[in-house]
């Protein structure tokens, strides 16, 4: 089961700090819109979400289907997939994917420690 480019989605309280604050660590701005409140930071395969008032805690984020360039895989795991796989071994999913559906789609689960993980499909 291939889970695709993994990130780290951080609730940050001033956009602005954060952006240079990774800046300052060797991150650069891949993806995103500092007006709308969000960047995606890259530094090598590493990337760090930078979200300013959109949710409570951090996420971390798997896309099926993308590198950690944003490229669409040839061959990867549909988040339907991931999910009934996750369902098979008793996972509790708090939000899940259309299963009569293709294409762009997520699901949402929490792990023991209450951190929030998205499997969030762009293709």
């Amino acid at each position: 089961m291939e889970l695709g480019a993994f990130s780290v989605s951080l609730n940050v309280k001033d956009i602005n700090i954060s952006k240079l604050f990774y800046e300052n660590l060797g991150f650069k701005v891949f993806a995103g819109d500092i007006k709308q409140n969000y960047l995606i930071m890259k530094n090598g395969n590493a990337l760090i979400g930078l979200f300013q008032g959109m949710f409570e805690n951090n996420i971390l984020t798997f896309n099926p289907g993308w590198d950690e360039n944003a490229k669409t895989l040839d061959t990867f795991t549909d988040v339907r997939d991931i999910q009934k796989h996750l369902k098979s071994k008793a996972v509790k999913l708090e939000k899940e994917a259309d299963e009569n559906t293709s294409g762009p789609a997520n699901s949402i689960l929490v792990d023991p420690d209450g951190n929030t993980i998205l499997i969030d499909q762009h293709v």
